[in-house]
């Protein structure tokens, strides 16, 4: 009995180890001092001084979905994000479902025109998705009637993220885009560059109540200053 109440006491601890290893998880600061987050209104209301305090450099607000649906959150945050100081940037969930061209005029109705704002980003990946799995010749022409107004509208080749099966499925489809690439707790590997690392999808943030996904740009601040400036 007692050897059995232990070994439950020891799994618990080696349990409890685990989990404040995984909530605590963050890439060596040295060599990524950029730390960011990206959010949707699914964090409710967010205190952005708070999280300007908690090294937090940037920050990419849901702004759309698919053809028509529209980030309830998405003003709030922006106006109160850059009144903070933090950089922000919009990006727009791609649904196999609607043309390229609608998700495009839905993004362009909704993000505002910013010179010092972070590249539009487009999510990319299955899950949540509607359903289909197009052809890779299907996916890069409705990937490219999305972003040629996008790109032109706000004048900055857009980022692109990835998760690992995306990437998988679609890697030789994709046009030639800076990165973000989804891999969580371990950092993404050499077989394709990438410019910013969401490698955390629990993570806690001062003014911000539960959990939030969390980045690092790939580079310093005078790297991260030069891409956001980036024009095409």
């Amino acid at each position: 009995m007692i050897r059995l109440l232990l070994l439950v006491v020891f799994g618990a601890i080696v349990a409890l180890a685990a989990w404040w290893w995984f909530r605590e998880y963050r890439p060596d600061r040295d060599r990524y001092p950029i730390r960011g987050i990206d959010v949707s209104h699914h964090q409710g209301s967010i205190d952005w001084s708070k999280v300007a305090g908690d090294d937090v450099a940037f920050a990419y607000l849901k702004a759309t979905e698919g053809g028509d649906h529209r980030d309830r959150a998405f003003a709030r945050n922006w106006r109160e994000a850059r009144d903070a100081g933090i950089a922000v940037g919009a990006y727009h969930f791609f649904t196999f479902c609607r043309p390229g061209a609608d998700q495009a005029a839905n993004f362009l109705a909704v993000v505002p025109v910013a010179a010092d704002a972070l590249p539009p980003a487009v999510d990319l990946e299955f899950g949540g998705n509607c359903g289909r799995t197009p052809d890779g010749a299907t996916m890069r022409r409705e990937l490219d009637a999305f972003l040629a107004p996008v790109e032109r509208a706000h004048g900055k080749p857009a980022l692109l993220y990835v998760t690992p099966e995306f990437l998988d499925a679609y890697r030789k489809q994709l046009p030639a885009r800076a990165l973000w690439r989804r891999s969580i707790l371990r950092k993404p590997d050499g077989a394709a560059s990438w410019h910013v690392w969401q490698y955390h999808n629990r993570g806690i943030v001062d003014g911000i109540a539960g959990p939030v996904d969390l980045n690092v740009f790939v580079d310093d601040a005078d790297a991260f200053a030069v891409w956001r400036a980036l024009t095409e």
